[in-house]
């Protein structure tokens, strides 16, 4: 294993913001992530797992810890049932790419998604009427509290919204190693989302390129498609989860606005109301710059840095955003990063977005 001492994390995080790691150990077999967990247990040093940095916030103190940065790559594809392994640290829209190249169906519709195949279960990551947990067979994963390596069905991954065992129920205790996918070879795309629907209205038997070409372009234009030279160089993507909240609460929002907010019920009777949405009449609108910070001129959603931001300054604006959505609406917005080095707990969420 690679283990580096005193590594800042901006160039670890798109970003690009965050002070130094006490060490940086850096997992290129499995092996190493075993041996990285019980050397930072024997001294004494608390244990923060980073993936491709695409969804992280790192305090401008940076993180007094071992930061474990996973780099496992590999793919195994199996024609014949339709599945591929694929490595935790393995690019997650490389994966997308090669499946439909391949023709093999179930992940075009997130083409585009930055970082790493490991942050799609914990993530539970969704696009355009997609969600990875509907294709996702097994997760084999590090158990920390066991000390050893485990697969854990598709039941046992507990999949919810933005959710998963992964995220809030047992934050501490894995470390995803690799995914194995249930693709569908030869299979149709989806087209569930209205938006994408629209998009390819024209193309009378879609294709899963046609449909991946579609999707890479309505990210392009909200300003979602991470690029090495792009506007979203420096920011994390969707910073808030769109909430989904009970009838009530829509009831007040309505009350609260002279325009009427999208809404899509789900299937426990609550309803899904955009984040985005609820920015926008909250004040905030695309491209509204505070300093060093802003909203991208694209997307409400998406939180972008100017020369000089630090980590505090995205932190507070996104805090504002937060009360100020709160304070119209009664909604509570939850962040979609992972915060590192603030509070007292390693990555905890700041006290001021508690739900």
């Amino acid at each position: 294993m690679k283990l580096l001492e005193d590594v800042s994390l901006a160039e670890h995080s798109t970003l690009g913001l965050g002070g130094p790691a006490r060490y940086l150990a850096i997992a290129e077999h499995e092996q190493d992530v075993a041996s990285i967990v019980r050397w930072a247990r024997r001294q004494g040093l608390d244990l923060a797992v980073l993936g491709g940095g695409s969804n992280v916030v790192v305090s401008d103190a940076g993180v007094d810890a071992v930061v474990l940065k996973i780099a496992l790559r590999g793919l195994s594809w199996d024609r014949a049932r339709g599945r591929v392994e694929a490595g935790a640290g393995e690019p997650w829209d490389d994966l997308v790419a090669q499946s439909v190249a391949r023709g093999w169906a179930g992940l075009e519709c997130l083409s585009g998604i930055p970082g790493h195949v490991g942050a799609t279960p914990i993530q539970n990551v969704g696009a355009y009427g997609q969600e990875v947990h509907e294709v996702i067979r097994s997760v084999r994963v590090y158990d920390r509290q066991l000390g050893s390596v485990q697969s854990l069905s598709n039941e046992a991954c507990r999949f919810g919204y933005r959710d998963s065992l992964f995220k809030s129920i047992a934050p501490e205790r894995f470390v995803v190693l690799a995914v194995q996918f249930q693709l569908g070879p030869s299979g149709k795309p989806a087209i569930r989302h209205a938006r994408l629907a629209k998009a390819m209205c024209t193309e009378l038997s879609p294709t899963l390129a046609q449909v991946r070409d579609h999707v890479l372009a309505l990210r392009r234009a909200k300003g979602m498609l991470w690029t090495p030279h792009g506007e979203t160089l420096r920011s994390c993507g969707s910073f808030f989860v769109n909430p989904v909240v009970d009838p009530e609460i829509v009831s007040r929002v309505r009350q609260a606005s002279a325009a009427e907010p999208p809404t899509y019920p789900q299937p426990d009777g609550r309803i899904k109301i955009p984040a985005a949405w609820l920015i926008e009449h909250a004040g905030f609108g695309r491209g509204h710059s505070a300093g060093r910070v802003g909203l991208s001129p694209h997307h409400a959603l998406c939180i972008v840095c100017h020369a000089g931001a630090t980590a505090s300054d995205v932190v507070e604006f996104a805090r504002a955003i937060h009360a100020a959505v709160h304070e119209r609406f009664g909604v509570v917005l939850v962040p979609e990063p992972s915060f590192f080095g603030f509070g007292e707990a390693l990555t905890t969420v700041p006290a001021f977005f508690a739900t």
